[in-house]
């Protein structure tokens, strides 16, 4: 005993608090041999999060993907990779977004032709449980084997377009996201981003190679809700193609085909898919449909149950399209936001929708904006509210519309938007948990 308290005094420093448990000395060698040796769900919980807590960012995917479910580490993952993390935009899961927004990046980064397309399959085993919407904001043609001398003549204009067909094709995403049992959003389009200098119009080829491999993907993905097709040049007939692809689809909801180049034959199809699908939001916003593509969506409105929201701003329908929609909107009793602005409406139109602002219950927000309605369409509007109790917004900004007719429209907006707001005070909605 002597002994040992000479050597206590001469080792003021030793204690055996600085001593590691044993368990703690095991946590560390399971973490430093994790990719070797992943032993994680043989562990207590604490002891899980302890090894978590000490595990490398740089871990291999095929390691921790289907091992590590804690939310921490994938934190971790994303903060250390992307400056933005809102992961409200992920179902609040840090996995999800990781694994949503690596799948993303390798998708806008492939090189048909050239990346391995077993970069993207050797993802599928990893990230298919987590991955429930892909947004793709461009997609990368195959590099140019014949480098052909630039033509001064020709790099400027859509000529150009054509000329690269043949090699244009970008990935195909059917074997991706037909592979992805929980995929319920896609949004895509078709492009080079931050293409600089190097601005071709072949860039922004959606070739109809291109399309067909689409359409038949999104029509086997039995469970997507939320198809969006931006600013890809999408024509007629490759509309067609993915119209008829998507009737009778189980689940779509959503189908968002704004800034491309639709028209009637287009508008059409799309009119025919209203009828036969459970769609319920369709967004034409900016293409160039006109009245006779207008007059077949009417027609699908006329006959659709599901549909509850219809944009068609900046599109030119006019008057004989815009009265024909006026009269599907007499029997249809689904539609509740419809977007007329910027179409070239004037009174004629004005006249029906007074008739439907008479007698539909169901339209909540009309938008007129940016027509010619002028004075007497905006009195007819006002004849149409005079007992309408259902519309809560209706906008006639730069519609053309006398100010004092303006004031008392808003006026019987506002008090149905005001009754709307107590009544739903009154009698909340209580959601089921």
């Amino acid at each position: 005993s002597f002994y040992t308290r000479r050597c206590i005094t001469e080792d003021p420093s030793w204690s055996l608090v600085t001593v590691p448990h044993l368990t703690e000395l095991c946590l560390q060698h399971i973490a430093h041999n994790f990719e070797k040796n992943p032993i994680l769900n043989y562990l207590l919980p604490e002891h899980q999060k302890k090894v978590v807590d000490r595990l490398s960012t740089s871990l291999p995917l095929t390691v921790t993907a289907n091992i590590v479910s804690h939310e921490d580490y994938w934190k971790r993952c994303c903060m250390e990779r992307w400056q933005v993390c809102d992961v409200s935009n992920y179902g609040d899961s840090w996995k999800r977004m990781f694994f949503e927004r690596h799948l993303e990046n390798v998708l806008k980064f492939f090189i048909p032709n050239t990346t391995d397309p077993e970069e993207v399959l050797e993802l599928i085993p990893l990230c298919k449980d987590y991955v429930r919407k892909l947004e793709i904001d461009q997609f990368l043609p195959p590099l140019r084997v014949d480098q052909k001398e630039e033509s001064n003549d020709l790099s400027d204009t859509e000529d150009d377009a054509g000329l690269g067909e043949v090699y244009m094709h970008h990935y195909n995403l059917k074997e991706l996201i037909t592979a992805l049992p929980h995929l319920q959003e896609l949004h895509l389009t078709y492009g080079v981003k931050s293409c600089g200098m190097n601005f071709e119009w072949s860039l922004f080829n959606f070739t109809e190679l291109d399309c067909s491999n689409l359409a038949a993907a999104v029509k086997m993905c039995r469970n997507l809700k939320v198809f969006k097709l931006t600013r890809s040049k999408v024509d007629d007939d490759k509309i067609k193609l993915l119209a008829r692809n998507l009737q009778n689809h189980p689940c779509l909801l959503e189908l968002d085909l704004s800034h491309n180049l639709i028209r009637d034959h287009g508008a059409q199809a799309l009119g025919k898919l209203i009828s036969h699908s459970k769609l319920e939001t369709l967004d034409l916003c900016n293409n160039q449909i006109c009245h006779l593509g207008a007059q077949a969506l009417a027609q699908g409105l006329a006959e659709s149950s599901t549909l509850t929201s219809l944009n068609l701003r900046l599109n030119f329908v006019e008057d004989k399209g815009g009265e024909a929609i006026g009269h599907a909107l007499l029997t249809n009793t689904s539609l509740k936001c419809l977007h007329l602005g910027s179409n070239n409406l004037s009174e004629p139109t004005a006249a029906v929708f007074s008739q439907v602002l008479a007698q539909n219950t169901t339209l909540t927000s009309i938008n007129f904006s940016c027509n010619h309605l002028g004075l007497d369409g905006g009195k007819q509007l006002l004849e149409g509210l005079a007992n309408n109790k259902t519309l809560t917004e209706l906008d006639l900004r730069h519609a053309e519309v006398e100010q004092e007719t303006d004031f008392l429209i808003h006026e019987i907006v506002w008090a149905n938007r005001e009754a709307v707001r107590l009544g739903s005070l009154q009698h909340p909605t209580t959601e089921p948990f």
